[in-house]
Parts: structure tokens; C-alpha cells; sequence
């Protein structure tokens, strides 16, 4: 039987001239990150991203996405594994950039909707054929533009 890995993580309370550790405020919010008990290393979304990005890149909207293995970690990953294992690999996460770097509100609300536009031509060729019903996706929409990463 393999041994489980275990990993400790130490908070401090404060010490010196210190009022707060910030050691002791970060670890108080690690039991409200954790992923899924039990739940698996890794979950993909039933989404093929890459052709979702070539089709928005190839529509000439003057917007470029990418896709990245990376969530950003923290809440980024957590949200994203969480709506993964809730939604049953129907979900996709994409980071938006702050405005005007490069692109405004305008321009991402435009990506946005293409991003959206394909997700859903490519869930209805998965509904024809699986006929799963997929109405909680829109919760797990965002956009990525490749100059963010």
C-alpha cells in the first residue's frame, strides 16, 4: 500500500512588535480551499479548448485566446477544479486581463460572446450526440486573451 504524502503548513502568532503574523491569517484559510475530499487529481473539462480558441482566433475578431494549463492557483485553480467536479467536466475557465491591457470592455465583452458562441456550437454537437443536459454550463464561462498570460 503506498503511503500518503502529508504536508505540513505552520501559521505563527504574532511576535515583537508585530500585532498580526500573516503567516497565522494565511494558514486560517487553507480549510476553505481545499479541493473536493477524496476527489480526483485531476479533472478535464469535456471541452475541447483548443479548437474553441482556434475558432475565435480564426473569426478575425482583432482579439487573441489562448489556452494555458495554469489557472493562476488560489482561487483560480480552486474555483475551476470545483466547478469541474460539480458540473462533471462541463465547465471552462478563462482569466480576463484588466482593462485596457491591452483590451477595453468593449473589446472583451466581444470575446467573450465568441468564446461563448463556440462552447455552445460545440455542446450542441455533444447534446445531438449524448443528449446531456447542459444547462448549468453558462455559470463557468470566462475569457482569456493570450496577452494576459
Amino acid at each position: 500500500m503506498a503511503s500518503k504524502k502529508k504536508i505540513v503548513v505552520t501559521g505563527f502568532e504574532p511576535f515583537a512588535e508585530h500585532t498580526v503574523n500573516s503567516s497565522w491569517v494565511a494558514v486560517q484559510g487553507l480549510s476553505l480551499c481545499c479541493c473536493v475530499e477524496n476527489g480526483p487529481d485531476c479533472i478535464k473539462s469535456i471541452l475541447d479548448m483548443d479548437t474553441i480558441c482556434k475558432r475565435v482566433n480564426d473569426a478575425g475578431i482583432g482579439i487573441t485566446v489562448s489556452t494555458s494549463e495554469d489557472a493562476g492557483r488560489y482561487l483560480c485553480d480552486y474555483t475551476y477544479y470545483t466547478s469541474l467536479h460539480l458540473g462533471k467536466g462541463r465547465a471552462a475557465f478563462v482569466h480576463v486581463p484588466p482593462l485596457a491591457k491591452p483590451y477595453s470592455g468593449k473589446d472583451l465583452g466581444r470575446a467573450l460572446q465568441a468564446v461563448i458562441q463556440e462552447m455552445l456550437k460545440l455542446l450542441e454537437g455533444m447534446w445531438e450526440i449524448s443528449n446531456h443536459n447542459f444547462c448549468n454550463f453558462a455559470h463557468f464561462l470566462q475569457l482569456k486573451p493570450k496577452e494576459s498570460c
